[in-house]
């Protein structure tokens, strides 16, 4: 994603519709008992269209405080870790979280496709509480890498000038 998509993300608008999108998914993918594998797969293929657009829609937030735009903003932190090196722990500890949540993630679109509720319902919970603790630890690495290279302290600095206000100037060039 562009800087651009990334302060929209951060609006907690886009962090938590997002992450309300799982059931959605897996419900897509086992309706094929329902409506068939091909309805399935164009209901399915609209969640994942969903899941693109998503940090594109909503307005950057006007404050970044929230504990959604530090995720976001920590995830990109753990994402840039090869550009400005972060503790080897946060590192650890994220990629750790993030093999929990995509094992239960894979487990869950297992238990959708072979119409198993309890694998569907166990991965899905896996899913969450990995991804959700992966996200606590974001917010903890945003704050501790926050001041620590001018990069990260510049995403939330506002600059503070006067463009913004319109004044009234009188010009009078003519004598």
């Amino acid at each position: 994603m562009s800087p651009k998509v990334w302060n929209r993300h951060a609006s907690p608008l886009s962090v938590y519709s997002r992450m309300a999108t799982l059931p959605l998914l897996l419900l897509a993918i086992w309706s094929h008992v329902w409506i068939g594998a091909g309805l399935a797969a164009l209901a399915t293929g609209l969640v994942i269209v969903w899941l693109w657009l998503n940090p594109r829609l909503f307005s950057p937030p006007s404050y970044l405080g929230s504990w959604a735009a530090k995720a976001t903003l920590g995830e990109r932190i753990w994402l840039n870790r090869m550009l400005v090196p972060i503790p080897r722990e946060d590192a650890n500890k994220a990629l750790l979280l993030s093999l929990v949540a995509g094992v239960g993630f894979v487990v869950a679109v297992l238990g959708a496709v072979e119409t198993h509720l309890w694998l569907t319902v166990s991965g899905m919970v896996v899913t969450y509480a990995g991804k959700l603790v992966f996200l606590d630890r974001m917010v903890a690495l945003y704050e501790r890498m926050h001041d620590a290279h001018p990069l990260y302290r510049f995403w939330t600095s506002v600059p503070d000038n006067d463009n913004r206000q319109k004044r009234k100037t009188t010009c009078n060039l003519q004598r």
